[in-house]
């Protein structure tokens, strides 16, 4: 793979990981647009390791603290806040999973379409402003309960669908829910962990097939995407109670009409 090819895959995969505009709908435009190679499994593994790396590394006292509740609450011990948080993202976890396990097969095969990700870029867009006007914005992170942790386990399973968004369907469910945005936006970062590494271990698995590896590509791929993603996490939560979910959705809007002009003409 060409450095600058993986320097701008990588870049797009960092930034778009994370915010609610679908990573998918925007590796399609290098192929389609400029007609790029496919950048082969070798390098997704490798940018799913530089997302993984910065969300890790921005939230670590979180995801420590996460963890050690977790522990914790093995002995029978739930007075940590985060004990009770830990096993809500468990359950969180376990639709999309099971959704992968049994779907991802039909999906790579049967969904990955230009047109698809046209049409859940734009409906996302639009179920994502509902969402953000009619939220009432009154709960916090450690509210939640199993039944929200399933419902937006449940949304995070639709992430599967190219051009969803798992981020956008995430925080989408957390708004419908009640919760103000920074909580729904870490709920949903939190939840990406466990899903990008069972993501990459899958991945990861079928390399052992026998791929190509182009180690340079790889050495771009995760320190441009873990860059990219740690900025991007950073300056979303820095700035989401002040802009909201609108610019997103008009952003997401236009890709959806570029995607869908691309196919006409």
């Amino acid at each position: 793979m060409d450095i600058v090819h993986a320097l701008v895959l990588a870049l797009i995969q960092g930034i778009t990981e994370f915010l609610p505009i679908s990573s998918s709908g925007h590796l399609i435009l290098p192929k389609e647009v400029l007609g790029w190679p496919d950048q082969g499994l070798a390098f997704d593994v490798a940018v799913h390791v530089g997302t993984l790396s910065a969300v890790v590394l921005y939230f670590h006292k979180d995801l420590a603290a996460l963890l050690k509740g977790g522990v914790q609450s093995l002995t029978g011990n739930f007075s940590d806040p985060y004990a009770h948080l830990a096993w809500m993202l468990v359950a969180a976890t376990v639709p999309a999973g099971l959704a992968g396990l049994l779907f991802n097969d039909f999906i790579e095969a049967n969904l990955r379409s230009a047109a698809v990700i046209a049409a859940t870029t734009i409906i996302f867009a639009l179920l994502l402003a509902y969402a953000d006007k009619k939220a009432s914005f009154n709960k916090e992170l450690f509210d939640i309960g199993l039944k929200a942790a399933l419902i937006i386990g449940c949304a995070q399973a639709l992430a599967l669908v190219p051009g969803t968004s798992r981020s956008g369907i995430t925080i989408t469910a957390a708004l419908l829910l009640g919760f103000n945005r920074e909580s729904a936006a870490k709920f949903s970062f939190f939840m990406s962990v466990p899903i990008i590494v069972l993501s990459g271990a899958f991945k990861g698995l079928e390399l052992l097939d026998g791929h190509d590896v182009d180690w340079a590509a790889i050495a771009v791929g995760v320190v441009v995407s873990a860059i990219s993603a740690y900025l991007c996490i950073h300056y979303f939560l820095s700035f989401i109670n002040r802009i909201g979910m609108m610019p997103f959705v008009w952003y997401r809007l236009a890709l959806g009409a570029v995607l869908i002009a691309m196919m006409v003409f």
